[in-house]
């Protein structure tokens, strides 16, 4: 197949990137273009409930779904498996980016990272019985040794797409730290989940391959990734995003391990949006998501927050910002909300807010409601069960959700992401039955790239596993009437 033929794949934001944009970059210039003024509703109406929650602990307890709530998410998750079973290579196992939503299609861009929630869906799949056990295990079996043998990698990093049937580079895709992590979380999720040497073997040999201190090219931060072109990209991971899991990763390798300073070479913005104080980033609500969908967060803190509290934060304000969005969009409230970087009409587009970002024109994106579910499990079930029901059969198909769709203007995506319906399925797991966080933390890596970060349990203490929000000292971006305003950074660091 032909790097041509390869492009008509795309979609415009996907064409960006192999023109040499990569995806942070092009998040980072998409969010910082957009901070436009943005006039906040009064604060009357369902919003005063929300302000309750201004300050102390917003992670939710330990929840239990209804019946009724279970056997949706049940439904959901079997269709979420379906397109890593049906889209992906039986031989090399690998995982498509992207497919139409009601089925198979004749495209054959994988995603290495679509790969690896592929590879954890298949665990789940597995642990509830959804697939012949024989078949799934041999399915992993093979990517793996794909993987490990056959797929060409750089000091152990993956190029990000490839040929889903022969593993080859297409698109100038760039050798990707993020989507590598991606990916060795699914590996790693193998390795303990299957009682199989040789899964364990190869999985062990995948990720102690990698070199994590080639990836920091010189610097105190990783480089977002490298071309054989042109080297390694200019970009860093130098500020909180969904970084933390490449760190964790390459703080716990056994055989290329990651300098500990690493951890505290990235800055950790600060912001505020009513009331509610957490450490995020100019960009969509997925980057809160994304490496706790593995990494159990939860009881623990390092020196500067904790991390499943700052994300049940960022999710509670993201919510109450799509509430506020209600006068231009009279569907959006309580038990409709969720925007997320994903297709639209025009394009992929890496939107959300708050700070407001991109072209907000009412599109609903399912998987920023379904990456919420450990974090706001009442109000993210609300909204998921409420586009199934108002939307029915245009905005679910066979794989689950589309991938956005927007009630404003009628349009429903006819395709799928691979990342997005592996964010929705691992959540969904961890929130009925902490599965994925159970089985990759018994890696034994992983809990020593946690230590050696400084993440200490709060649970054995008894204290407060949460900060309350005095704990975060407002500072990035902070509502004004009207407007949102830039404020001085606390926590600058020199880029590396």
């Amino acid at each position: 197949m032909t790097d041509d033929s390869v492009r008509r794949e795309l979609k415009p934001e996907q064409q960006r990137q192999a023109s040499g944009l990569t995806r942070r970059e092009w998040r980072r210039a998409a969010g910082l273009a957009c901070l436009a003024p943005f006039a906040a509703l009064h604060e009357t109406g369902p919003i005063r409930a929300l302000l309750g929650q201004a300050s102390g602990r917003l992670a939710a307890p330990t929840f239990k779904f209804s019946a009724a709530e279970d056997a949706f998410l049940e439904e959901m998750e079997k269709a979420n498996l379906l397109f890593f079973w049906e889209q992906a290579d039986p031989y090399t196992g690998l995982v498509k980016d992207r497919s139409q939503a009601n089925g198979p299609d004749a495209r054959v861009m994988a995603s290495i990272a679509s790969t690896g929630f592929g590879l954890t869906a298949l665990c789940i799949g597995d642990q509830r019985g959804y697939l012949p056990s024989a078949k799934v295990r041999t399915r992993v079996r093979d990517c793996l040794q794909f993987l490990w043998k056959s797929m060409k990698c750089e000091h152990g990093f993956y190029y990000h797409w490839v040929n889903m049937h022969t593993g080859a580079r297409v698109a100038e895709a760039e050798v990707s730290s993020i989507d590598t992590a991606l990916l060795l979380c699914g590996v790693l999720t193998c390795r303990q989940h299957f009682d199989d040497g040789e899964i364990r073997t190869l999985a062990t040999q995948i990720y102690e391959r990698v070199d994590w201190p080639w990836m920091l090219n010189g610097g105190k931060t990783l480089s977002h990734g490298w071309k054989p072109e042109s080297g390694f990209l200019k970009p860093r991971w130098d500020t909180y995003n969904e970084l933390m899991m490449i760190y964790l990763l390459g703080l716990g390798s056994p055989t290329h391990p990651l300098p500990a300073e690493t951890w505290e070479a990235w800055t950790r913005p600060q912001f505020e949006y009513r009331g509610i104080r957490f450490i995020g980033s100019n960009a969509p609500l997925f980057v809160h998501h994304f490496s706790q969908a593995w990494f159990d967060f939860r009881d623990k803190r390092d020196a500067h927050a904790d991390f499943f509290e700052n994300s049940a934060r960022a999710t509670s304000v993201h919510r109450m910002f799509c509430i506020d969005l209600h006068k231009r969009f009279p569907y959006l409230g309580e038990d409709l909300w969720g925007i997320s970087a994903s297709d639209s009409a025009h394009g992929y587009e890496a939107w959300g807010g708050p700070p407001p970002m991109g072209p907000l024109d009412g599109t609903l994106v399912p998987s920023a409601a379904g990456g919420s579910l450990p974090f706001l499990p009442q109000e993210a079930m609300e909204t998921l069960l409420a586009m199934k029901e108002r939307f029915g059969k245009r905005a679910w198909k066979r794989y689950g959700f589309v991938d956005a769709f927007n009630p404003q203007t009628g349009w429903y995506d006819p395709d799928v992401i691979g990342i997005d319906l592996g964010i929705t399925m691992l959540m969904a797991e961890n929130a009925r039955s902490q599965f994925v966080w159970k089985t990759f933390m018994k890696n034994e890596e992983m809990r020593r790239g946690m230590e050696r970060a400084g993440f200490h349990s709060t649970a054995a203490t008894g204290a407060a596993t949460g900060a309350a929000a005095a704990d975060y000292p407002a500072s990035g971006f902070r509502l004004r009437p009207g407007r949102w305003a830039e404020a001085p950074q606390r926590d600058q660091r020199p880029e590396a």
